[in-house]
């Protein structure tokens, strides 16, 4: 094959390194954007916190960037590195800048004052405390050690016997037999929270079950020991029936048997790890509010303080222009000045814009959900996909889609994620578009006021929601029930 040499034009869109930059901005969430603030205040020590100066002064910065640029791609002598550097002492290597050091958003504590930390213990720590009152051998207490480590934030042992003596020998060249483990594994079983260290569910509720009846013996408790023991299958596809035959017991004793299963916890290591974890607070982008009949929104900036170019640096450049000196080594000093307050003027621009971003989508979604905004009513709802949005905003879609990741929106009647508000069309009888969520709400609120005793299976849903005028298929109630959380008939059966 020959070689040729020939022209080409080709059309390219390349997003530049600010533009990416403007996009990550949008994604983070006002919890985060203090932090990504900082972070670039301690990166830039051209930008500072607090109101920009006036239009004058400006102006007169902007002349000066200017006059540096021109300036800049003029090469200059060898001659001139031995005057001497004004900026010399400013740009020591040793000297550590005064941002570095403190935050004037966060007030200076006093020598004595201390700083409170969280304490928390995870279950892992709560078990190895209760395991040094059991007077172990050094031997078995590492072993009781490695099997409380496999322990997962469930409270279940999900390792196997064999897995955990193999791990034992390969990993701490210790040689235990199958027999020891399963002693040690019992002894663990007996500490708090009742049921910790099951294999599975069945011996986790066993165990909590045999502790009950150790401290308080009832008929109920008894059954419901035998039930999880005997007729756990049954119990979990609700064969009430075949457990009363089998038992040879009356539904009233099945019910109270019931009663003391719903109140053992079938995960006990969670409660303990929901206890100690930090609490998650959410806290909302935007707030909006109903001044009797008009949707007022506003943004918030409680985490966004003011920002603006370090006062310092633009007198450094005023400096720079009065001096009649002007060797190499300053004028790449205030190059590497200019670029940093082009740097900070970037990040205050775009921080404006995020907050433009944010207040025009919003609004376009106050406007297309406003029934919504108004009663608080999940079914007046409208289908809203993000292609709306963007028409309304003259945005593209990725765009939306960025800002209503991991936002949220405070009303009064609570507070609900950005995605909360979009959702697919489904046609009614007449014609209509609804949203599923509509859907989906009064699907829940069938299910919720169902005979427990005899649910509605998908069929009986799917004729219910036809008969109020919702054209829609059986797999698709099937896909919003699944959604919804909620189990199958069958298993939502109750005596």
């Amino acid at each position: 094959m020959a070689l040729y040499q020939g022209l080409q034009q080709k059309l390219q869109q390349k997003l530049s390194p600010q533009q990416i930059q403007l996009m990550k901005l949008l994604q983070v969430p006002t919890a985060l954007l203090e932090e990504r603030i900082k972070e670039e205040i301690e990166e830039n020590p051209a930008l500072d916190t607090g109101q920009e100066t006036d239009d004058v002064e400006e102006d007169e910065d902007a002349e000066a960037l200017a006059e540096i640029d021109n300036n800049a791609s003029e090469e200059l002598s060898a001659d001139d590195y031995d005057e001497p550097d004004v900026y010399e002492s400013y740009l020591d290597e040793d000297e550590v800048g005064e941002y570095k050091l403190r935050d004037d958003n966060v007030p200076e504590l006093a020598g004595n004052d201390t700083i409170p930390h969280p304490v928390s213990s995870t279950l892992n720590d709560n078990l190895t405390d209760q395991l040094a009152l059991l007077n172990l051998d050094d031997h078995a207490y590492t072993i009781a050690e490695q099997i409380i480590g496999s322990i997962d934030d469930d409270g279940y042992l999900r390792r196997d016997t064999n897995s955990i003596v193999d791990d034992l020998a390969f990993k701490q060249n210790i040689i235990a037999e199958d027999t020891e483990v399963e002693e040690i594994i019992r002894k663990i079983q007996t500490f708090e929270p009742a049921g910790i260290a099951a294999r599975d569910v069945q011996e986790c509720l066993i165990i909590q079950l045999r502790r009950k009846m150790l401290g308080h013996f009832s008929p109920a408790i008894k059954n419901a020991l035998r039930i999880i023991e005997f007729h756990f299958d049954e119990f979990t596809k609700r064969h009430y029936d075949k457990i009363t035959k089998s038992l040879d017991i009356d539904e009233a004793m099945i019910k109270d048997a019931m009663v003391e299963i719903r109140r053992l916890n079938p995960k006990p290591g969670a409660q303990l790890g929901i206890v100690n974890k930090a609490e998650q607070y959410i806290i909302p982008d935007f707030f909006v509010f109903n001044n009797a009949g008009d949707l007022e929104l506003s943004l918030n900036q409680k985490n966004a303080p003011d920002l603006k170019v370090s006062d310092e640096y633009k007198d450094m450049l005023r400096d720079y222009e009065k001096g009649s000196k002007k060797d190499k080594k300053q004028k790449e000093a205030v190059l590497f000045i200019k670029q940093k307050i082009d740097s900070a003027k970037w990040f205050i621009d775009a921080i404006k814009q995020r907050h433009e971003t944010l207040f025009n989508t919003m609004q376009a979604i106050i406007s297309h959900q406003r029934n919504f905004f108004l009663s608080g009513d999940e079914t007046a709802l409208r289908p809203m996909i993000l292609k709306d949005i963007a028409e309304k905003t003259n945005l593209d879609i990725s765009t939306i889609s960025r800002v209503a990741n991991s936002k949220f929106v405070q009303t009064e009647f609570g507070s609900f994620r950005l995605k909360h508000f979009f959702s697919e069309s489904l046609s009614t009888d007449s014609g209509e578009e609804v949203s599923t969520r509509e859907v989906k709400t009064i699907l829940n609120e069938m299910i919720i006021l169902e005979d427990k005793k005899n649910p509605f299976s998908d069929d009986n849903l799917t004729d219910m929601l036809q008969a109020k005028g919702y054209n829609i298929a059986r797999r698709t109630v099937a896909k919003y029930r699944e959604q919804l959380n909620v189990p199958v008939a069958r298993l939502r059966k109750e005596l």
